[in-house]
């Protein structure tokens, strides 16, 4: 059994890139793993600041938010699934700015299995190219963290396009797949 954490960022709930987390956890809990999903729409994510205060206060950030509640989830998960829909052809700003604020402890989070997601109207996967790196970024920064798989949502601009397309099952079986 897997400690899963699912981050999506998708602005609504039932949106695209949320519909995919979803039939991920499904796949993932009915393998018998230990799933949670963070809404960060329902979070409350200050931008970071860069005001070094947690590097000299042992990753403890001066901003009191509900960032660091999550990033403790971060660091205790065996995998993390990072989900965005693709915004002029990047991540939103609401995973980009959970990511810069994992500053705080991101030398914590190690040996971790990652999973994207994305999704886009645009039909084709070169196109979330750039978002797929923006994730890379990140986890290049990481100790011992592994891209496990990539969910290229295409096709989907209206809410729940996506439901019509092949990353449904994609999504399921990569879940039951952990």
């Amino acid at each position: 059994m897997k400690k899963v954490l699912v981050l999506s960022s998708s602005p609504r709930k039932g949106g695209n890139s949320d519909i995919l987390c979803d039939e991920f956890i499904l796949g993932a809990k009915e393998s018998g793993n230990e799933v949670e999903k963070i809404f960060l729409k329902d979070k409350k994510i200050n931008y970071c600041v860069a005001c070094e205060y947690c590097t000299k206060n042992n990753g403890i950030c001066i901003q009191k938010d509900d960032m660091a509640d999550i990033l403790d989830k971060m660091v205790k998960a065996d995998v993390i699934v990072m989900a965005t829909p693709v915004y002029f052809y990047t991540m939103n700003g609401q995973i980009k700015t959970l990511i810069d604020r994992t500053v705080a402890r991101y030398t914590e989070i190690k040996n971790k299995e990652f999973y994207f997601i994305a999704t886009a109207a645009d039909n084709r996967k070169e196109a979330l190219e750039r978002t797929i790196e923006g994730f890379r970024g990140f986890i290049d920064c990481l100790d011992g963290a592994v891209e496990k798989d990539i969910i290229y949502g295409i096709g989907a601009w209206k809410v729940g396009e996506i439901k019509n397309t092949n990353a449904m099952k994609e999504a399921y079986e990569m879940g039951k797949s952990l």
